[in-house]
């Protein structure tokens, strides 16, 4: 009998486990609480048309090149996303893994002996004895039950969660950069103002000491004066802690110490622009971490398969071919040949105070709770877009009203200063309008400044251009393989 007619029970077996059954339930995408329409999207005015839908590049919108080019450095330079990406291919590496275990394992051994018999012994040979042996073994356990394929779909899911995990923290990135730059223009945009105002302030001080000096005015209003006007030159100073933070978190976004990186000043010349927003339905594709969360789900799924297959009896098959000599010229000759089949044994458990039991239950309750994860994801991501299209909504309103009360104040500090100079008014008249005109001016500042962080996060709940055909298929999260990795040896390029 020779070890080849082997062969045919070999391919016989592997094409039954490619056949075989899979226990466990299939797949079926859970259903999610989606409206019809967005609620905060009425009287909003969206980009037109509104099928162009967001560029991948989404900040582009905002026509600001200096923001482009930081940008660009987001997703090749930021540590916490090389992070992920190096997450995502140890999650391809696991499916590559699972799937190892589809195939047999074959082992080389090579043996030596030198041994006496004891005294009393029937031997052939009597004295000091060598055994020189050589010897491949080849085990293999044959996914009967799916268990395998089940760990490889559950790993597969998993490494397309990974993948959709890391499109996710780069859009995060993206957008904490882009509010923070315009948050960074803001204060530029607030210090600018409050050196107009130092200036207007220190030529009222001028006139209020020319004043004092001929008596026309106390010594009261020259101290008023110059108090107003250090406390204006203080919050100006004051600035610069907020827009140093800004500047150093801009830096470590794109993977720059702090000290490589310095924003010159820039007027505040950017104004939001109209978001393309799609229909409620279609957030569900269009949002990385949506995604994520239903393909965990599917990998949940898969496990509850694995640990139903533990229930039934696994196969475990073996074969050896080798050669044993006294002698090792004479060791790989065929006369010192020898060839074993087995063990093969079928094991099935009897008892094993519930464990089984208890870890299929264990991953019924993930999946549950994978199930309750992806549908709260789902309302986030609706709560988050109607946020922000109210915020940008709200915002333009009360910025129409705000640039009306700026232009009232304007007109009333000129007035006043008008009647202060005719003696008509005291300065605390001046004081009062200053203050107000100053305020109002602060006020509309700081609402473009909102206005712009809300089309950031609103772009960003949109899912900034991302959609699931961006995901990996099985294959590619599987990731590419080389002849040389099923080699037994640490190559790495």
């Amino acid at each position: 009998m020779s070890f080849r007619i082997t062969r045919p029970l070999i391919y016989t077996l592997l094409t039954a486990q490619l056949t075989g059954c899979m226990v466990g339930p299939d797949y079926v995408r859970p259903e999610a609480n989606v409206s019809a329409e967005f609620k905060e999207v009425k009287g909003w005015k969206q980009a037109q048309p509104r099928d162009s839908g967001l560029p991948g590049k989404w900040w582009e919108i905002f026509n600001d090149a200096r923001l482009n080019q930081l940008e660009e450095q987001v997703a090749a330079a930021n540590q916490s996303i090389i992070q992920a990406e190096a997450q995502y291919r140890q999650a391809q590496h696991l499916v590559q893994s699972a799937q190892s275990s589809l195939l047999p394992v074959a082992t080389l051994t090579g043996t030596f002996n030198r041994f006496k018999a004891a005294t009393g012994q029937s031997v052939a040979v009597a004295g000091v004895r060598n055994l020189f042996g050589q010897a491949v073994n080849v085990a293999w356990e044959p996914d009967l039950w799916g268990s395998v394929r089940r760990q490889v779909e559950a790993n597969t899911d998993n490494a397309q969660a990974s993948a959709a995990t890391l499109h996710a923290l780069v859009l995060s990135s993206q957008a904490a950069l882009a509010d923070n730059y315009f948050q960074l223009k803001v204060l530029d945009a607030q210090k600018a103002l409050f050196d107009e105002t130092v200036a207007a302030y220190d030529k009222t001080l001028e006139i209020t000491k020319n004043r004092y000096n001929v008596g026309v005015v106390a010594k009261a209003d020259v101290v008023q004066a110059e108090t107003q006007l250090e406390t204006v030159r203080a919050q100006a100073i004051n600035l610069g802690v907020q827009r140093a933070k800004l500047e150093h978190a801009i830096a470590v976004l794109i993977g720059k110490t702090p000290a490589e990186l310095s924003l010159a000043p820039t007027p505040l010349d950017v104004q939001a622009p109209g978001i393309p927003v799609s229909l409620p339905s279609e957030l569900l594709e269009r949002r990385p971490d949506i995604a994520a969360a239903e393909r965990k789900i599917a990998a949940a799924n898969a496990q509850i398969g694995v640990a139903k297959a533990a229930y039934y009896p696994t196969l475990n098959l073996a074969a050896t071919n080798g050669f044993q000599s006294t002698t090792a010229d004479t060791l790989f000759t065929m006369a010192r040949r020898y060839w074993a089949l087995g063990p093969a044994g079928l094991a099935l458990t009897l008892f094993d105070g519930g464990a089984k039991n208890a870890q299929y239950k264990q991953n019924i309750d993930a999946y549950d709770a994978s199930v309750a994860a992806y549908r709260q994801t789902v309302l986030t991501g609706f709560q988050e877009v109607e946020d922000n299209l109210a915020a940008l909504r709200i915002l333009e309103e009360e910025k129409q009203v705000q640039d009306k009360a700026v232009a009232a104040a304007d007109q009333a500090l000129a007035l006043t200063n008008n009647q202060y100079r005719a003696g008509t008014v005291s300065y605390i008249n001046v004081m009062t309008a200053q203050t107000a005109a100053l305020s109002n001016r602060q006020t509309a500042v700081q609402l473009q400044g909102q206005q712009l962080s809300a089309s950031v996060l609103l772009v960003k709940a949109l899912g900034g251009g991302w959609n699931e055909t961006l995901l990996p298929s099985e294959e590619q999260a599987g990731g590419e393989r080389k002849w040389t990795d099923y080699l037994i040896l640490p190559l790495v390029e």
